[in-house]
Order: C-alpha cells, then sequence, then structure tokens
C-alpha cells in the first residue's frame, strides 16, 4: 500500500448520520472477489432508492463529508474496501466508529475527526469545493476555511508510509529480537531447547 502525506481533491457532502457499514456495502455482495474491487458495490442500496444519489452527481470526488458516527455497524473490513475502490481517500465527519477507523488507517484512508464537520455540510450543499488534506499539518482546507483535523501520531505514521498493523510492529524488529535475547538470558527455562528438553537454571 502506498503512503501519502497530501492529498487535493473534489469533496462532496452526505448529509446523513450514523451510516453504517452495511449501508457502505450491503451484505450479499461479501462474496464478491476483492480483485474485482468493491467500488461499485459502495452505498448500492442507498444509490438505488435515491433519484438524484449525490455520489452519482460527483463521481470524480475523493473526498466525503458526512454526519456523525460514521462506520458504525459491523466489523466489516469492506466497507473501507468500498470506499477505497471507488476512490475515495478521506472521510470528514465529526465522529467515526473505532473499529470503522482503525480499518480506515490500515487501508490507507483517512478517517478524519473535524468538529466542524456540519459546517462543512452545510457549505457544501449539493455542490462540490476542493479540499486540501495535510497531515503533517493535520489540517483540512475547504469551501475557503481551514480546520484541524484529530490526528493521533500513531495514524500519521501508518498512513505516511502506508502501513498496516504488520508493518508498524515489523518497524520494532530490532527492538523485539533485543527484548527476546534478554528474555532467554533472564529465564532461559522458558525456551525449549532445540533438542526438544528445557534448559534448566
Amino acid at each position: 500500500m502506498a503512503g501519502w502525506q497530501r492529498h487535493e481533491g473534489e469533496a462532496v457532502a452526505l448529509p446523513r448520520a450514523d451510516i453504517d457499514t452495511d449501508q457502505l456495502i450491503p451484505a450479499r455482495f461479501m462474496s464478491a472477489s476483492r480483485a474485482e474491487g468493491y467500488g461499485g458495490f459502495l452505498f448500492a442500496d442507498l444509490r438505488e432508492d435515491a433519484a438524484d444519489f449525490p455520489l452519482d452527481r460527483h463521481p470524480e470526488a475523493s473526498v466525503l463529508v458526512a454526519g456523525p458516527n460514521f462506520g458504525c455497524g459491523s466489523s466489516r473490513e469492506a466497507a473501507v474496501y468500498a470506499l477505497v475502490d471507488a476512490g475515495f481517500r478521506v472521510v470528514v465527519a465529526e465522529s467515526f466508529a473505532d473499529i470503522f477507523a482503525g480499518n480506515a488507517v490500515n487501508n490507507g484512508l483517512l478517517p478524519a475527526r473535524v468538529a466542524e464537520a456540519g459546517a462543512i455540510l452545510d457549505a457544501l450543499g449539493s455542490g462540490t469545493a476542493p479540499a486540501r488534506i495535510d497531515l503533517e499539518t493535520a489540517t483540512l482546507e475547504i469551501a475557503g476555511a481551514r480546520h484541524a483535523i484529530e490526528l493521533p501520531d500513531i495514524w500519521r505514521r501508518k498512513l505516511v508510509n502506508g502501513w498496516d498493523d504488520i508493518d508498524l510492529t515489523r518497524a520494532h524488529e530490532d527492538e523485539i529480537a533485543a527484548f527476546a535475547r534478554a528474555r532467554r538470558d533472564a529465564a532461559p527455562w522458558t525456551w525449549p531447547a532445540r533438542d526438544g528438553s528445557r534448559d534448566r537454571a
């Protein structure tokens, strides 16, 4: 996964609160291969029910601005896949479900917590606006205003480097190996011997 530090793109508003993962990608699409791409399944039911869905009007958008508690519901990582495969790099909301936020960061998608997300929704209305996100300064510039993003340092590190949790662990391989050596020296009886017996103190 490629990392990123800055993103510029068009922002589109989806003024709904409590968007859950089943709305993001309905369960019946979960058997599809990720290799085929999940972008076409994003908001499938909402798009079918709406005569004029915002993402259909603005397919070029790469920044989604939504209501609070985005990504609630079941912990399906496919919801993030659908957003990423549809071309989104950032979702802006006042708050996110914790599991969704973790899955998003692990897949290069920024869940941008912005206190003024409601005001941004109002400013966008049914149109779009250029948006610029900078991970280094943790800021969002959109609709003529600059907003602070609540961005934990660990999220920034993972997004900039294109890391998931496994990559983050690998970044500490030297420290892990040093701990293992020290532990073995301090408590050799806890380690199996190569001949199948155990070392004795």
